[in-house]
């Protein structure tokens, strides 16, 4: 009797598993959000300051070298290619900020090993997506070396002709990164959060934007300018902007997308009671 129950259960399961949509539905948000985003990161980074602040931290120090590592091998255009890398890898490497907050959301303290546990328990399809970031950032960068062809002498370039090659990078630079945002607004998020698979996730990140546009434009408005803020700063503003943008975006997630038909993912200390 208990095997023909158990047998039921499983079938259950699995008929739940078979209906569920391949993309999660998404709210319509106000022209507001995006600064109550903020808000909420600032007090996600207040409440967790020496964990969020370790993590800006380690982010500025890594900016640092690879700029100078690049800046050494002599070619500007490279330390370009590699700052610009923060617009194309941003979503993968915030996974930890994401973690703080989702804890923080459901009054669990916060610890840097059950950020490592969540991020581990979904690898896979994390490493997919940050695969597909991956991949979008080498075509940009080759599509910039490109670019740099048409302007050969950059040592002799005069101020218009700097424009004009600034202005041509940034062109196509901002079509990736379009891409990138519209693929990793959402979905890194949610598969912290939910048992869900990369393809689900990209969808509903590309769905939530696009039903958001204007929002969405503006958001990215303002991501960019404080990544260009930190930049302007020689990346010391990187320890503070980034953790904030990163708690940020879980509260842009939980606001916009409605993922309850899937399970919760582990973590928020439930997997560790489990083990006791």
């Amino acid at each position: 009797m208990s095997e023909d129950l158990n047998k039921s259960e499983k079938l259950e399961k699995k008929e739940d598993e078979y209906i569920k949509p391949m993309v999660a539905p998404v709210r319509q948000i106000s022209m507001g959000a995006p600064i109550r985003w903020l808000k909420l990161g600032w007090s996600d980074f207040k409440r967790v300051k020496r964990l969020s602040l370790t993590y800006g931290i380690v982010m500025m120090l890594i900016s640092m070298l690879v700029t100078y590592v690049s800046y050494s091998a002599g070619s500007i255009v490279l330390s370009i290619a590699m700052v610009a890398g923060f617009f194309f890898i941003g979503p993968a490497i915030a996974i930890g900020l994401y973690s703080m907050s989702r804890q923080l959301e459901n009054g669990v303290t916060p610890q840097f090993l059950r950020c490592l546990k969540e991020g581990k328990k979904n690898m896979s399809d994390e490493l997919v997506l940050s695969f597909v970031f991956l991949i979008i950032f080498l075509i940009w960068a080759r599509s910039a070396s490109m670019v740099h062809i048409l302007f050969p002498s950059l040592s002799g370039m005069q101020l218009m002709d700097w424009v004009k090659f600034l202005g041509a990078g940034s062109a196509v630079g901002a079509v990736f990164a379009a891409l990138v945002f519209t693929f990793g607004a959402f979905s890194i998020p949610m598969l912290m959060d939910r048992k869900v698979d990369a393809i689900t996730a990209i969808l509903t990140s590309i769905n939530a934007v696009l039903r958001n546009k204007k929002v969405m434009i503006v958001w990215g408005m303002i991501i960019v300018a404080l990544i260009l803020v930190g930049i302007a700063t020689f990346f010391i503003g990187f320890a503070v902007l980034l953790p904030i943008v990163g708690h940020a975006t879980w509260h842009a997630y939980r606001e916009v997308v409605d993922a309850d038909a899937w399970e919760l993912g582990p973590g928020l200390g439930r997997d560790e009671a489990e083990e006791e």
